[in-house]
């Protein structure tokens, strides 16, 4: 399998599928293609329905979008285990990994993912404040109810966590405070030795997209 990114400092869904294939130990290959790259487009085109990151491909198989990647990984490799095995637990995953496909939108605008930022606080408005508290009961609360033998949402490590992987970044860049139920989690997602060697690749990267230039908002909407 072959795994085409963005740059590791900037792209948040890039992310996802990765650390989630580094965590169930399955063997791929990447390649990093810089967001603002002039032809990354038409290089991802040729593989991509969307032309956008990430894309695996597996063969004559090409999967995009973030979620639609770990579903096909997770059918592909049950061993892995990267949904819950109980019913009641898989579909709870289910609905909050789509939910973070889909919502949050004030919180991505506002806090966009810079490994490179300073861990810094920032003044965030009604909105962003808003997708915070929903985040932090939905952790606190799968912490509870379905996290029994492991520190992980559902206890193991599962797409769940893969989708909410960059948030973890986002709120620790930017200083956000969520309970101690979700600190916790936290430092249990940043002590993956799958999130420091991804951090620590993104450091080394030569690219970098000044937030001041006129496609910032641009490449972090549709691409990020």
């Amino acid at each position: 399998m072959k795994l085409i990114l963005g740059n590791k400092n900037y792209s948040s869904w890039s992310w996802r599928p990765w650390i989630a294939m580094k965590v169930a130990g399955l063997a791929f290959d990447e390649e990093v293609i810089s967001l603002n790259a002039p032809d990354f487009k038409q290089r991802l085109l040729q593989v991509s329905g969307t032309g956008k990151v990430p894309t695996l491909i597996d063969g004559d198989i090409h999967v995009w979008e973030s979620l639609a990647i770990l579903e096909y990984v997770a059918e592909k490799f049950p061993d892995a285990k990267l949904w819950p095995a109980d019913r009641a637990a898989r579909a709870h995953a289910r609905a909050i990994a789509n939910e973070m496909h889909a919502a949050f939108l004030p919180l991505r605008r506002k806090c966009p993912m810079n490994l490179w930022r300073p861990v810094k606080k920032l003044a965030l408005d009604d909105e962003t404040l808003a997708n915070v508290r929903r985040i932090d009961a939905m952790w606190t609360d799968c912490r509870a109810r379905f996290s029994a033998g492991g520190p992980f949402l559902f206890g193991h490590f599962t797409v769940a966590d893969a989708m909410y992987v960059p948030v973890v970044s986002r709120f620790h860049t930017y200083a956000v405070e969520v309970g101690p139920a979700s600190r916790a989690y936290m430092q249990t997602i940043m002590a993956l030795p799958a999130w420091t060697e991804w951090r620590s690749a993104a450091l080394k990267e030569p690219w970098e997209l000044p937030e001041d230039e006129p496609d910032w908002p641009v490449v972090m909407r549709e691409e990020v």
